[in-house]
């Protein structure tokens, strides 16, 4: 690795909620820096999970990305002219970047609603472990499963 690691930047907390992790996944969500749209879409998709469930919206969004949040990936490793996937374990800091991704792609996928009704079904939907967000981590972790036998190529 040359030079230095980049500095971790702080980023501000949710204006309405006060919670860095709905901060963060805003700024996922967020296209062409248009910050004030995607802020719309997400607060807009709790206020529909909250009529639709009578549950706190908060609670709901955690239960998703902690239901969506893989705990294995495989990464690619060349040994000896071959490559092969290895599993690894998945940093905290990952794992909520990958299962928003998911989130979001399945949700963009869903066809003919507005994006904060289709963000808010893809999001009740992974709190209870379906859909297609929730398939895509099943999906990892049966790749990781799949190629166990090369678990000792890793190096932590």
């Amino acid at each position: 690795m040359r030079g230095k690691k980049a500095p971790k930047r702080e980023i501000k907390l949710d204006p309405k909620f006060k919670n860095q992790q709905i901060a963060k996944f805003t700024n996922y969500l967020m296209r062409r820096g248009k910050k004030s749209t995607a802020q719309k879409i997400v607060y807009d998709c709790f206020n529909t999970i909250s009529e639709k469930t009578k549950q706190d919206a908060l609670e709901i969004f955690e239960r998703a990305v902690r239901n969506v949040s893989p705990s294995l990936e495989v990464r690619g490793r060349r040994v000896g002219g071959a490559n092969y996937q290895i599993p690894f374990p998945v940093r905290q800091e990952r794992k909520f970047a990958l299962a928003s991704r998911w989130i979001i792609e399945a949700a963009n996928k869903r066809k003919g609603k507005k994006m904060a009704d289709k963000l808010a079904q893809e999001l009740m939907d992974a709190a209870q472990g379906i859909g297609d967000a929730f398939k895509k981590k099943e999906d990892v972790h049966k790749m990781a499963d799949a190629n166990r036998a090369f678990a000792h190529f890793a190096r932590y």
